[in-house]
């Protein structure tokens, strides 16, 4: 049976398909129509090349943390604000991190 997810469930599951590198689970969030923006100024805009670019992301195998701030609904539609970090060990053997604020649509269960 299908369940409903908060948009907060949403994210969580997003950040443990990226931590365990669950492309398939990862997928089942974006609509065929859906954007993703891997770095500033790049925007995937289609099934393939969203799958290519968070293949890539997954592809560091580093460890993303995520903590909703705030949200706003409307009807079944949210913007979810969030602040989010990723670590990831770069090829020098050194490690990097990453962090920004970010937000975005989700659907409001």
């Amino acid at each position: 049976m299908y369940k409903r997810m908060t948009s907060g469930e949403v994210l969580d599951a997003v950040v443990e398909g990226i931590n365990t590198r669950d492309l398939e689970s990862l997928m089942t969030f974006y609509e065929a129509d859906a954007c993703f923006a891997s770095q500033p100024g790049q925007l995937a805009k289609s099934p393939k090349s969203v799958r290519e670019s968070l293949r890539n992301f997954i592809d560091l195998k580093g460890k993303l943390d995520l903590i909703v701030k705030s949200g706003l609904r409307a009807s079944d539609l949210a913007l979810v604000i969030a602040e989010w970090s990723f670590s990831v060990t770069g090829p020098d053997g050194k490690p990097v991190s990453m962090a920004a604020k970010s937000a975005g649509p989700a659907s409001a269960g």
